[in-house]
Formats: C-alpha cells, structure tokens, sequence
C-alpha cells in the first residue's frame, strides 16, 4: 500500500528532473554568443582599436626623453689650432633630459581621438551585429533539432503503421482470404517506412551537428520555444522604421561615416603651426676638444610651422574627403541592405502565416480519410492500395504541417533579426564590448 505513494513521488521527482535540465532557446543564445568563436574574434578586434584611442589621448600629454652617450673624439678646429693644441684627444661624455608639452597641433590630437572613439563605436556595432547574427544561426539550429526530432516521431509513427497493417494482411493471408500480391505491397510499404526513418534519423543527426557547431555543445533536452509572435510590429513599415533606427550594421557604417570626418579633420593639422613648450637640460663633459664640465638649462616655447611640404598635405586633404564620400556611400548602400533584409523577412514571414491553415487542413482531412478507408477496406470496400496510399497521404501531410509551424517560428525570428532586435527580445546578455559610447542617428 506504501508503494504506490513513493512511486508516484518518484516519477513526479523525474519528471521535475527531466524539466529542470532542459535546454531553453535563451539558455542556447546566452551560451553561443559568450563562447563563439566568431563573437570573440569581433570582440577582441574591438578591444584591440579601443587602445588606440588611449593612443591619440597620449597628444596631450607630455613627452620626456633621456639621453646618455660616452665615447672618444678627436678634434681639430681653429680653437684647437689657436691654441696651439692642434689635434686634441678626448673621452667625451653626453647626457640630456628633454621635456616637450603640445601647447597646440592644428587641433591634431583632438580630432584622432574624435577619430579612434568612432572607429571602436563602429566594432562595438559589429560585436553587436555578430551577436545578433550568431542569435539567429543558434535559432536556426535550434528549431532544426527540434524539427527534425518532430520528423523522427512521425517517421516511427508512419512505420509502425504500416507494420500495423502488415500484420493485418499477413493474418488474412494466414487464413486463406489474403492475396498474395497484397502481402507484396504491404512489406515493400514497410520497407520504404523503414528506409524514410532512417533517413530522417541520420537528418537529425547532421541537425544535431549543427547545433555543437554553432552552441559548442550536445543539444541536452530541447525544448519548443513560445512564439515572438506577440513581439513582431503591426505592420511592414513600422518594421522598417525600427530596423533604421536599431541595426547594429546601419550604425557600424554611420560610425564610418564619422571616423572619416574626423580624418579629414585631422588632415588639415599640417595647415597650422604647432606650438610647443619644451624644457631641458645637458650636462656634457670634454666637448669639442675643450676639457671640464659643460651645463646648461633651457625653457622655451617653440612655433614650428611647415611653409611647404611638395603638395603632399593638400593630396592627403583631398585624399580623406573621398573617403568620407566612400564611407557615405556605403552607409547608403547599408540602409537598402538593412531595408531589403527586413522586406524579405516580412515577406517569408506572410507567406507562411498564409499558408499553415491549409497545411492544418490537409492533415485533417488525410487523417479523416485514412481512418474512413480503414474502415472501408474492413469491409472490403477498399483495396490496400487505397489503404496505403491514404497512410501515406498522411505521413507526408503531417511532416508538411511539422515544416511549416517550424518555419512559421524561423521566419519570425528572421524578422526580429532584420530589425537588430532578437537578443533584446530574447533578453539574452551581451558582451560588454558592444556597448558604444556614442548613439547614432
């Protein structure tokens, strides 16, 4: 009597278990954007460009420079020769400390770090951008396990009807009311739902394959994910407007656009004079041929200015305002990427929204006509052809409606996508190097 109350704990505990370890489509993304290979490689670019803005903030910092030397020297000069010294030997001794603070660069330093800042900005989009598309492909892979574990199911399901029949046609057959043309065509029946299994099980392991590919582990107890059905815009202009103002590759290429303005800036330093303040000084012994001790300090400030320089600064000016039309350009030709993508997505996403119903409906109605022919073939009514076949209409209307509710879910996703919304929407969370410091509009 005790038994039955520690079995059904036992069971209730199992299957608590069962749900607990399984996989959820968050749990899939989270683990593929902080593990994928091709995240990191993005993540570590931007990270490597960052320092280079530390690289053009040292402008405004000054710079210190020591300079240590000993050696011999030989000298014959008119002091030497005055002196009626002539050719003086000696070991010279040179040491030097140089303090240099820009005081002003044709505003130089500034427009680099303008530059720099933008150039990490337009990574942090990219790291962005690999994350949402690395969203998708976990998606993709995802619902491909599922799918074709769906498929499995109805492949076994289809075999063992059929293995049903079988039986059926080899019991009439055992009893003398069979034909043997019947036993025929059942067992190459049998045999063709056997060879379907087995494709659509070597399917789902090339799925699985696809999933540790992209996961970088074992798809563990997947489960269907709710539909983002309740995420998706009204309409395709509204989808439109969303995926202007929120894909990461959009604002990667707007990020362009400013780091090349801020090159051209950069380029037109060369038109100022620089100014610096610079402090040093020497202590050197045994210099030009004259003995003992030589100091001196200086503190100056110091206007350097390039009055011509070939042409050269004037072809670089030229040269980077034809890469700031370059990278309009190709922000220009982003937006009609990021706006196609999001068309296509919408367009998939109706047409399949358009046709489920009917596949609902073709599976009803062979599954209603499979049952009424087994009950006519029963009475004689029908042959096992007809039989058969309807069984067949069957498996293959139900891996129809398996196909498109699973690229109902796809095209969905591919939609969050277009608009650089999936791992917002999937509240998943991104690496920190996706972060810009500057929004782009």
């Amino acid at each position: 009597m005790k038994l039955k109350p520690l079995f059904g704990s036992i069971v209730l505990f199992a299957g608590l278990a069962s749900v607990a370890s399984a996989t959820t489509l968050q749990e899939s993304v989270s683990t593929a954007i902080q593990t994928n290979p091709d995240v990191l490689a993005v993540v570590n670019e931007r990270n490597a460009v960052s320092e280079e803005i530390e690289q053009a903030r040292a402008g405004y910092r000054p710079t210190v420079d020591l300079a240590i030397g000993t050696g011999w020297e030989v000298t014959d000069n008119p002091t030497t020769r005055g002196n009626g010294q002539g050719e003086v030997h000696l070991n010279r001794d040179e040491a030097s400390l140089n303090l240099r603070q820009m005081l002003f660069d044709g505003l130089e330093t500034e427009n680099e770090v303008r530059r720099h800042t933008a150039r990490t900005d337009a990574r942090s989009f990219s790291v962005l951008g690999a994350a949402e598309n690395t969203a998708l492909e976990t998606v993709d892979a995802y619902l491909a396990v599922l799918r074709r574990q769906k498929l499995v199911d109805l492949a076994r399901t289809n075999l063992e009807a059929h293995e049903r029949t079988h039986d059926q046609i080899q019991l009439r057959s055992e009893r003398g009311v069979g034909r043997r043309s019947d036993m025929e065509q059942s067992s190459g029946r049998v045999a063709l739902a056997k060879s379907n299994l087995i494709s659509e099980e070597s399917n789902l392991r090339d799925a699985e394959t696809g999933y540790i590919r992209v996961v970088g582990i074992a798809p563990d107890a997947l489960i269907d994910p709710e539909s983002p059905e309740g995420k998706l815009p009204a309409d395709l202009d509204e989808a439109l407007s969303i995926a202007v103002a929120n894909h990461p590759t959009l604002k990667s290429a707007k990020a362009d656009v400013e780091s090349a303005n801020a090159q051209h800036a950069t380029a037109n330093a060369p038109f100022f004079p620089r100014i610096d303040l610079e402090i040093g000084t020497t202590v050197n012994n045994d210099i030009d041929g004259v003995p003992d001790t030589n100091k001196d300090i200086t503190a100056m400030i110091r206007l350097r200015y390039n009055l011509f320089n070939g042409g050269k600064d004037k072809a670089r000016r030229q040269e980077t305002a034809h890469l700031i039309n370059q990278a309009s350009e190709i922000r220009n030709n982003t937006y009609r990427q990021v706006e196609q993508s999001t068309r296509l997505s919408w367009n998939a996403m109706n047409t399949v929204n358009s046709q489920i119903e009917f596949f609902r409906k073709h599976a009803e109605s062979s599954e209603n006509s499979r049952d009424a022919y087994q009950q006519q073939f029963n009475l004689g009514q029908r042959t096992l052809l007809d039989l058969l076949d309807s069984e067949n209409e069957v498996f293959t209307s139900r891996q129809a409606l398996v196909n498109a509710e699973y690229d109902q879910l796809v095209a969905m996703y591919r939609v969050l996508n277009s608009m650089g919304r999936l791992t917002q929407d999937l509240d998943v969370t991104l690496p920190e190097a996706s972060v810009a410091s500057t929004e782009y509009e």
